[in-house]
């Protein structure tokens, strides 16, 4: 999965949750679906992806980090050695089961402290671990949807830490070459009603000129405050954590997400992480 995220300059990865474990659980829950579904499957929550897509995607994502770690390279210089797409299901279900194997042998093996490259500002191996025991963790629920069986429960502590990654680093970077210009009067508490977490967001819009390529950005935002600070927000949007991770994420929640408050803010908000993830 190509994250469609502004390079962010925060550096929050939590220490009490073993993301190496729940990376390689999640990796296995994955082949174990997708094995379930036929090869030219579609996958419901990724549009134009066949299982195979979706197997190859993971696999080569898990092998991209690998190599970055094991042998300390930039994200280029992965590109550069990355091998072709399997031509079948046997190939690629190999190429998955090697690729996964060793992203958990390289990440358990390495210090979270270590630097490597990222295309966060958190250059270290930590971060890596994190963001892909969440990858791992909503592609096996894709890989359910796509084969059609029954879907297993989603960690509550990962699912309240997806959450916390999902606002702050995918829909929160705020790059040096843009604004948030930010309404103080539009603001959303998200609450995860199982594990007490609540994260206190203030809508805005974001402005700026990506010199990379030049694109102007002028786009609704939103921005999570460093801790809730427990004043009343114009909204809320409550659920268990895996059903917000979920619903973040443009999956389907297992139980119910409940919006309450002034629904133009909250209109205003889900516009804003509509575009999600490409």
């Amino acid at each position: 999965m190509q994250l469609s995220v502004r390079r962010s300059s925060l550096r929050h990865v939590p220490l009490d949750l073993d993301f190496v474990a729940h990376l390689t659980r999640e990796s296995a829950r994955f082949a174990d679906a997708i094995g379930e579904a036929p090869p030219d499957a579609r996958v419901p929550t990724c549009p134009g992806w066949t299982a195979d897509d979706l197997l190859w995607h993971l696999a080569e994502v898990q092998w991209f980090w690998g190599t970055i770690v094991r042998e300390n390279v930039t994200g280029a210089g992965a590109e550069e050695l990355k091998p072709p797409r399997p031509p079948d299901r046997a190939g690629l279900r190999e190429f998955y089961r090697r690729s996964s194997r060793d992203l958990s042998e390289v990440l358990a093996a390495t210090a979270p402290q270590t630097p490597a490259w990222t295309w966060s500002d958190d250059h270290t191996v930590g971060f890596i671990r994190r963001r892909q025991a969440h990858e791992a963790l909503i592609h096996r629920i894709d890989a359910e949807l796509t084969a059609g069986v029954p879907a297993a429960p989603l960690d509550p502590s990962l699912s309240a830490d997806g959450v916390d990654e999902a606002l702050r680093v995918v829909y929160g970077g705020l790059p040096a070459w843009g604004t948030f210009t930010p309404d103080t009067a539009q603001t959303v508490r998200l609450r995860a009603t199982d594990t007490g977490g609540s994260w206190f967001l203030t809508l805005g819009r974001f402005t700026g000129t990506d010199p990379d390529d030049g694109t102007r950005c002028d786009e609704p935002d939103a921005h999570a405050a460093a801790r809730d600070p427990g004043t009343e927000a114009a909204s809320e949007v409550a659920g268990a954590a895996a059903d917000l991770d979920c619903w973040l994420w443009h999956r389907p929640a297992a139980g119910p997400v409940r919006r309450s408050g002034d629904r133009r803010v909250l209109d205003r908000y889900e516009a804003a992480i509509a575009p999600g993830i490409n």
